[in-house]
């Protein structure tokens, strides 16, 4: 079964930086968008970056010229380079797997999604 497993979450100051990693396991990876979503306390699921099956990516605006999604396909594992953090992108961070066909920002292109993984940011 397809399972995504997140790590490389935990605290770290504003303006220092952090990478995710997410392992995929239990389908052809490489073949289907990815893409990393974060919830804070009280507020909805927000789309942060995804990357299609060539190689295309996206961001959310808060996190252009800061977060760099990428992805290793010969270790099945997504990345998410955080860099110059700020205290509003603490929340938790899940990466996600795309639907045939879809790779937008939106939680209901992604079909499978990994349990998630915290970051917070100290000013």
């Amino acid at each position: 079964q397809v399972q995504l497993v997140e790590s490389g979450g935990g605290s770290v100051q504003a303006g220092g930086s952090l990478r995710l990693s997410c392992a995929a396991s239990g389908y052809t990876y490489g073949s289907r968008c990815m893409g990393w979503f974060r919830q804070a306390p009280g507020k909805e699921r927000e789309g942060v970056a995804v990357i299609d099956s060539r190689g295309k990516t996206t961001y959310a605006d808060s996190v252009k010229g800061r977060f760099t999604i990428s992805q290793d396909t010969s270790k099945n594992t997504l990345f998410l380079q955080m860099n110059s953090p700020k205290p509003e992108d603490s929340a938790m961070y899940y990466c996600a797997r795309g639907r045939w066909g879809f790779c937008f920002l939106t939680s209901a292109s992604f079909d499978y999604w990994g349990q998630g993984t915290q970051v917070t940011v100290s000013s």
